[in-house]
C-alpha cells in the first residue's frame, strides 16, 4: 500500500510562510504528476498546485506568485513553499500523486494549515 505522508503544517500569523511536505513510501520517479489540493469548511477540495514529472507547474489563481510547488525525486518528497499567506488560506491541504503505471491514484492523510490574522 503506497502511502503519502504530509508534514510541514500548523498554525501561522497573516503574512507569514509554511513549507509542506509530501513524503512518498515508494519512487515518485513513475508518477506523471504530484499535486496538493486543500479544503476549507463547507468549500469544495480545490486545487491548489501541481508538478509533472517533466517538472511542469500549474497554481490557482489565488496562489501565484506566493506559493511555489517542487518536487525531489531523490527523496520522493514534493514540497509547498507558500508565503504571504492570509486567512483565506486557512484549511486541510492533502497532497495527491497520480501513478503512469500501475495506474493509480494516491491521497494523504491531510494536514492542518491554521493562518491567524
Amino acid at each position: 500500500q503506497v502511502r503519502l505522508v504530509e508534514s510541514g503544517g500548523g498554525l501561522v500569523q497573516a503574512g507569514g510562510s509554511l513549507r509542506l511536505s509530501c513524503a512518498a513510501s515508494e519512487s515518485i520517479f513513475k508518477y506523471k504528476s504530484m499535486g496538493w489540493y486543500r479544503q476549507a469548511p463547507g468549500k469544495q477540495r480545490e486545487l491548489v498546485a501541481g508538478i509533472t514529472s517533466g517538472g511542469i507547474t500549474n497554481y490557482a489563481e489565488s496562489v501565484k506568485g506566493r506559493f511555489t510547488i517542487s518536487r525531489d525525486n531523490a527523496k520522493n518528497t514534493v514540497y509547498l513553499q507558500m508565503n504571504s499567506l492570509n486567512s483565506e488560506d486557512t484549511a486541510v491541504y492533502y497532497c495527491n500523486g497520480e501513478r503512469i503505471w500501475p495506474r493509480a491514484s494516491y491521497w494523504g492523510q491531510g494536514i492542518q494549515v491554521t493562518v491567524s490574522s
